[in-house]
């Protein structure tokens, strides 16, 4: 069994967790209500006892390991979601380069010949710091938090020789040395 499966998930106080007709979960919070189809019911039991939540395998094979430990993450994720709820920061690199916020969706400058428009999906929203060079996108989803973020750094991820581009706060980009600096360092070798 899994270890993290085990325990209960322990649901705080302002959040309400049902489960509709034996197929979706449905959990309401502060910052609002999730709700998600159980599509692998055949391998997992969901209980609710108290304030506490036990998600129980049905089959003993590894499709019962597997959707046990999904099923545990998913309603973790939920809990927190609509508690807490989620955040990823991105970072505008280059001269020139910024990010405005009009209604739901941002317009960038990146570089290309014509300002970029990224529409911003349903639950989810973005922040600008005043230079506008840092995108906070928040919500309570996370998997349409994380998407969202990664969708918007494919847009124009960071290129290798100056770093220029959009990225993650917290990620570290490996740079390349460019041509004229391996043709000093080749240079200064072979005196």
């Amino acid at each position: 069994m899994s270890k993290l499966a085990k325990k209960p998930i322990i649901v705080p106080e302002k959040v309400k967790v049902e489960i509709l007709d034996n197929k979706t979960i449905k959990v309401t919070g502060p910052l609002g209500i999730l709700a998600n189809e159980i599509k692998n019911s055949k391998f997992v039991e969901i209980k609710i006892q108290d304030k506490n939540i036990f998600v129980n395998r049905l089959v003993e094979s590894r499709e019962g390991k597997m959707f046990q430990g999904l099923y545990y993450a998913i309603i973790k994720n939920m809990i927190k979601g609509v508690s807490e709820g989620y955040k990823k920061i991105l970072e505008i690199v280059g001269v020139g380069y910024q990010a405005q916020v009009q209604g739901n969706k941002i317009i960038m400058k990146l570089g290309f010949s014509h300002p970029v428009e990224f529409l911003l999906p349903e639950g989810i929203k973005a922040t600008l710091d005043q230079k506008g060079t840092e995108i906070t996108i928040s919500g309570i989803d996370k998997y349409l938090v994380g998407e969202t973020a990664a969708k918007l750094r494919k847009i124009k991820p960071p290129e290798p020789y100056k770093g220029t581009g959009i990225k993650y706060k917290d990620e570290h980009i490996i740079r390349k040395l460019g041509k004229a600096a391996i043709a000093g360092a080749a240079g200064g070798a072979k005196k």
